[in-house]
């Protein structure tokens, strides 16, 4: 009767630092989210001072971090069991980003 009170506090024990352990990894990457929109914020506020290129290229590199912080650890696509939601996402993305690379090469080429 004992080693099964023991296997289930160890087990319990065990669920509970995972639980604690997620719930960080939520905190850092929400800091981290907040992070970035800051600096992006700051970049436009420096405009005078930067390149616009290189101001669009960060700005679209922080959206980018933000998404993937989203998907990965907001809609647990990190989790098992997630194969065709994250199959979807995914070519969804790779559709979306062909298509506008191929508008962009279209305007800039002609």
């Amino acid at each position: 009767m004992e080693s099964t009170s023991n296997h289930s506090d160890i087990t319990a024990y065990i669920a509970k630092q995972k639980r604690k352990r997620e719930l960080q990894y939520y905190f850092v990457s929400f800091a981290l989210m907040i992070v970035f929109t800051v600096l992006a914020f700051l970049a436009v506020y420096f405009r005078k001072s930067i390149n616009d290129y290189l101001i669009a290229f960060f700005i679209v590199t922080m959206a980018v971090v933000q998404v993937i912080f989203q998907l990965y650890y907001f809609m647990h696509m990190k989790d098992k069991d997630h194969g065709f939601p994250s199959l979807f996402l995914y070519s969804g993305a790779g559709v979306v980003f062909i298509t506008v690379l191929t508008f962009v090469t279209i305007v800039w080429i002609s």
